[in-house]
């Protein structure tokens, strides 16, 4: 898949996500707008994980963390052909098994998360795993930096570390907002690098709306012998949208009917302007 492929996709992922959101009138919109290239880099050219290879131990794995950011999960595993589109439209309703957090019940997802902290814990058990069989497949998760404050992640890096578990990789959501304000203020937890490497990881930065700088640091893992990977990803919570970039408030709300049609509005133009390139 080409550059420009992979960018358009990445525009045509928000827009899904915003339309599910609204249907819906419930979801995480910034955080799912942050997170949605990595995902798109992930599930396109990196994981090699599919509806046909999904119920084998010899393949890569993905857990999302930060679960509430599940509509941004959602798109793409539809994407990729896990469950028909049309059950998009069924999120968050009575009886559906697309609820507002991930769940086994979905196909394409294989551990329940959302309380915030559990999915590293989690992702150092199935790596040791791995190692443990002699399996050669990765582990991939995605944390929001607002995530970090839970202590259950630092106890998995020393795990992780002290296991030598280089096929582990943590990938950081870095928008530096949640849910009631800048994380910084809210629980710093800066200077990151210094604290992941301090813990036994090798980290590296990336812009995390680069979809080749995404590639190739992806394709770079692990960064080092025996050491899990950490990914710091520089993020904009709600980007894509310019009323809701770096807006605390769209961390969890739904788009009124005029904000909905000036998003797709500024969508719809970006999906020209990749086109042109």
């Amino acid at each position: 898949m080409t550059t420009e492929e992979i960018k358009e996709k990445s525009i045509k992922y928000r827009i899904k996500i915003l339309a599910c959101i609204k249907q819906a009138n419930a979801g995480h919109t910034g955080g799912s707008l942050s997170c949605i290239d990595i995902l798109n880099v992930l599930y396109n050219r990196i994981l090699d994980v599919t509806p046909e290879n999904f119920d084998s131990r010899n393949r890569n794995h993905y857990i999302q963390s930060k679960g509430h950011s599940v509509e941004a999960l959602y798109v793409v595993l539809a994407d990729k052909g896990f469950f028909p589109e049309s059950d998009l439209n069924t999120y968050c309703r009575h009886g559906s098994h697309y609820v507002g957090h991930p769940t086994r019940q979905v196909k394409g997802i294989e551990h329940n998360t959302g309380a915030l902290g559990h999915g590293l814990s989690f992702c150092t058990g199935l790596a040791l795993g791995g190692k443990m069989d002699g399996r050669n497949d990765k582990v991939y998760t995605l944390l929001g930096d607002g995530e970090l404050a839970e202590g259950s992640n630092w106890e998995a890096l020393l795990s992780a570390a002290h296991y030598k578990l280089d096929n582990l990789i943590a990938i950081i959501d870095y928008n530096k907002l949640q849910i009631t304000g800048w994380t910084k203020d809210v629980c710093a937890t800066d200077p990151l690098e210094e604290k992941f490497s301090a813990f036994g990881c090798s980290v590296q930065h990336v812009d995390g709306h680069d979809v080749e700088a995404l590639t190739k640091v992806l394709q770079r893992v692990p960064f080092a012998r025996e050491q899990p990977s950490v990914i710091i990803a520089h993020t904009i919570k709600g980007k894509g949208v310019s009323f809701m970039e770096n807006n605390h408030a769209w961390h969890h709300h739904v788009p009124t009917d005029a904000e909905y049609a000036v998003a797709m509005q500024e969508l719809n133009q970006a999906l020209i302007e990749v086109r042109r390139c």
